[in-house]
């Protein structure tokens, strides 16, 4: 069959519908016939099922769709992948099954066993591995970055934090304290402020048998100065954390005051190039089990790199946790949770 290229649609007549999209889930009905996406007929050209589009095989026409649509290549490659995966796929536009008004994805992929129109799995955002990636647009997309190889890595990414907070804090009141430079000391604290609600480190290290004095972060002891547990000058320790990091500390202040709140303990990610690592239940130091979660905070505007998101997401996932970002200046505005998908 061959069909005629109008407007960015190639419309295709006689038995098409029942040929492409009542059999196989390609295009939309219209009129006589049917209209595929570029894509669509892309694909169908490249299988040999479709013979020609005003008269261009495969390679013409690929081409020329690359020419005249911005990442068209990328964007076939990955239909390619869904198709021989098994989905029914449809172009996230305006007109064909499934289009929600959303003008970010790229495909609607339905659920396994799903014609076009039904049950939908997966929302996708298809993007070169050099694309910019803007951190608020992604929650409720599934990333398909296509790499300089034409190789597919796929991310669910959803506006939910997921943690669940369970350590609950009773707190002291005005703990003798000292300012440093870049932390502070607690001295002679109630046992319970380290052992079950996990703020700061014993001065003699974990092992030690009397907590006579604790660190803390500056971001552990401005909120603990906020909430009146600790005898220091809330401002002055927000004024210390502004001269040692920046903004970034009111950032990371933002965050670790909302996870606190949420009965989260949150604890320095330094070791996984992360902000925080978190724990949602804490019992006791003593019977503390793995953290849950990474968290990297960034700012409202930020723009990932696919680079950089794949290897955030890369080592959480080997260590076992999942990567959160927060999105945050002086106050918290969203999440952004990301996790490798196998569609």
């Amino acid at each position: 069959m061959d069909g005629t290229l109008r407007n960015g649609v190639v419309h295709v007549a006689g038995d098409a519908r029942q040929r492409y999209f009542d059999a196989s889930g390609y295009g939309r009905p219209h009129a006589d016939g049917v209209e595929l996406a570029r894509v669509e007929a892309a694909h169908l050209l490249y299988r040999g099922d479709l013979d020609t589009v005003d008269g261009a095989e495969f390679r013409e026409f690929f081409v020329d769709s690359v020419a005249d649509e911005r990442r068209f290549a990328a964007r076939f490659t990955v239909y390619t992948d869904l198709r021989e995966r098994g989905f029914y796929c449809s172009p996230a536009r305006e007109g064909w099954p499934g289009y929600d008004g959303d003008p970010l994805p790229d495909l609607t992929v339905y659920e396994r066993g799903a014609e076009p129109g039904g049950a939908v799995a997966h929302r996708v955002l298809v993007a070169g591995e050099r694309r910019l990636l803007p951190a608020r647009d992604l929650p409720g997309l599934a990333l398909a970055v296509v790499d300089e190889e034409s190789d597919v890595s796929y991310f669910d990414c959803t506006g939910e934090p997921g943690f669940d907070g369970q350590t609950t804090t009773d707190l002291p009141q005005a703990v003798d304290a000292t300012l440093l430079d870049d932390r502070a000391i607690c001295w002679n604290p109630p046992a319970r402020l380290y052992e079950s609600a996990f703020y700061g480190q014993p001065v003699a290290g974990r092992d030690a048998a009397i907590v006579d004095a604790l660190q803390l972060s500056l971001v552990e002891a401005a909120h603990l100065a906020r909430r009146g547990a600790v005898a220091l000058d809330p401002e002055a320790v927000r004024e210390r954390g502004r001269t040692v990091e920046g903004d970034r500390f009111d950032r990371r202040l933002a965050v670790y005051r909302q996870l606190r709140d949420g009965e989260v303990v949150p604890k320095t990610g330094y070791k996984f190039g992360a902000d925080f690592r978190t724990y949602d239940d804490v019992p006791t130091v003593d019977d503390l089990s793995h953290s849950e979660a990474l968290v990297r905070v960034v700012t409202p505007d930020h723009t990932f790199h696919p680079r950089e998101l794949a290897l955030d997401v890369r080592l959480a996932g080997g260590v076992r946790k999942r990567m959160t970002f927060a999105l945050a200046d002086r106050d918290v505005h969203g999440w952004v949770t990301v996790d490798r998908l196998t569609p």
